[in-house]
């Protein structure tokens, strides 16, 4: 159970660290600023799914 609430944990931080980077940092609009933060916690929760299973 641990495993699953570091990954989402993991999903959830990196998707908001790239949401906030690309809405204030780069100025994007809200679509493109969402759909990079899917793709970005989509990617978070692979690796982080891949390592808690080593």
């Amino acid at each position: 159970m641990k495993a699953w609430r570091t990954i989402a944990l993991h999903t959830a931080v990196a998707a908001s660290f790239m949401f906030l980077l690309q809405r204030y940092g780069l100025s994007a609009t809200l679509e493109s600023s969402l759909l990079w933060a899917i793709v970005f916690g989509g990617c978070a929760a692979g690796l982080a799914y891949s390592q808690a299973n080593r």
